[in-house]
């Protein structure tokens, strides 16, 4: 369905009508699509909503401006609940959906009955920091930012590319990153929603900026991944928050892109010599800074999935399911 906010029309995938409201907030380079097992799959007495974030799936694709960080997205996220009437929502967020659901927990928390993580992104951006505590490698967040995003990827993504002839086509991606291994079920489903992402400056990846330090790229103002730069959202007072609503965080151990080693992190792909001229800068510790910011937050509890990359709830549906109902039950 299509609910139109002051902010927007966003699109609503839905099911039963009763029940206690999920609502499902998808990654990057994706759409609710990626909800529609676990959606159908929720217990009796819970009432499923997957909503299409600005920029992706059917929902209007209005700029995103970065530097509020993840607020375009949450805040739409935020009116989306008050014009459906929801009370006590349990949030579900995976990847980029993670932030925008802590976003959203950090500016409404009187809103939120729960909170599950699935693979989410540091509560202090993508690239650009170290150490558990998220301090920045240099002031203007060199290495994180669009100028991160592989350029043959982005032309591939926006050309609509369903094939598997490079490394860099979305398909490809799909199977080396968001998964562990190829064969989940019905991947060109999973690729079409990909390809719903818009590309361009307001968006996908972004506008990029240049930076005097390596990698000699900083966060521009404007589009999705600029948005996730440490220099635009940072979460060190969720803590501070009140009340806080207990925080399920599902992970896969053998993820490549949320990671304390991750593939998809400038500073490590330095370090490996993949991107030249490092000075040795360290990778982003990206799950351990979500130990940190969870632990001073408190009502938290971390399960990890072996044998599984970033998606939990595509690769072990089944344990997935059984973490979440659990959790709703407990909430």
């Amino acid at each position: 369905m299509k609910v139109t906010t002051p902010r927007l029309t966003q699109n609503v995938l839905t099911g039963r009508d009763a029940g206690e409201p999920v609502l499902f907030v998808h990654g990057n380079v994706s759409s609710a699509a990626f909800w529609r097992d676990s959606m159908a799959a929720l217990p009796e007495g819970y009432r499923p909503l997957a909503v299409d974030l600005r920029g992706f799936g059917e929902t209007d694709p209005e700029p995103v401006d970065a530097t509020r960080g993840l607020r375009d997205y949450s805040d739409d996220v935020l009116e989306l609940i008050a014009e459906l009437g929801l009370d006590g929502v349990h949030l579900v967020g995976w990847s980029l959906g993670g932030g925008v659901v802590l976003q959203a927990l950090r500016d409404r928390p009187v809103a939120v009955r729960s909170v599950t993580l699935v693979n989410p992104i540091s509560p202090y951006g993508f690239g650009g920091t170290e150490g558990a505590d998220g301090r920045l490698t240099h002031p203007d967040g060199a290495g994180s930012g669009a100028g991160a995003a592989n350029p043959d990827f982005v032309a591939r993504l926006k050309a609509g590319d369903m094939s598997d002839e490079s490394p860099t086509s979305p398909r490809s991606v799909f199977r080396s990153a968001y998964v562990k291994s190829a064969g989940v079920p019905d991947e060109d489903f999973y690729v079409r929603s990909m390809l719903t992402t818009r590309v361009g400056e307001a968006h996908y990846p972004g506008d990029g900026a240049t930076s005097a330090a390596w990698p000699g790229v900083a966060p521009g103002k404007h589009g999705v991944l600029n948005a996730i730069a440490p220099t635009h959202f940072r979460l060190d007072e969720l803590h501070e928050i009140d009340p806080k609503p207990p925080v399920l965080w599902i992970r896969g151990a053998d993820d490549i892109i949320v990671s304390d080693t991750s593939l998809f992190d400038l500073a490590h792909l330095g370090a490996l010599g993949v991107v030249p001229g490092s000075p040795g800068t360290p990778a982003q510790p990206m799950v351990a800074q979500t130990r940190a910011v969870l632990e001073r937050y408190g009502p938290y509890r971390e399960a990890v999935l072996q044998d599984c990359g970033h998606s939990p709830h595509l690769e072990h549906p089944e344990e997935f399911r059984r973490l979440l109902a659990g959790h709703l039950r407990e909430a």
